[in-house]
């Protein structure tokens, strides 16, 4: 059965950057919608990042655009999310999640995410 893995997480000053990665196990996303959630302490979970099926499509929470960038690498099997400009307010756990069947529309709605879930990899950016 397949996975999701993410890694890239990791402790940062304000204004770095860190690149965290979604890797498939035993399939391809290429067919799949990705998106990057997060969730801080004591907050509910967010949308932050998506990429639509093929990368035909992108979408970012304002509290992120202009400063993150998703992409797909060509062999299918990871989705990355490029962070520059870390703020301490994008201090939490950040999840993947891949469906076959939605667009990028479906980040506002969590539970439409069934298909995969990463198990989170941690940023904390602090001084």
């Amino acid at each position: 059965q397949g996975k999701l893995v993410e890694s890239g997480g990791g402790l940062v000053q304000p204004g770095s950057s860190l690149s965290l990665s979604c890797a498939a196990s035993r399939f391809t996303l290429d067919h799949y919608a990705v998106a990057w959630f997060r969730q801080a302490p004591g907050k509910e979970r967010e949308g932050v990042s998506c990429i639509s099926s093929y990368g035909r499509s992108t979408y970012y929470a304002d509290s992120v655009k202009g400063r993150f960038t998703i992409s797909r690498d060509s062999a299918g099997n990871t989705v990355s999310l490029q962070m520059n400009s870390l703020k301490p307010e994008d201090t939490a756990v950040y999840y993947c999640a891949a469906d076959v069947g939605l667009t990028c529309d479906g980040i506002h709605y969590q539970s439409l995410w069934k298909d995969y879930w990463g198990q989170g990899t941690q940023v904390t950016v602090s001084s």
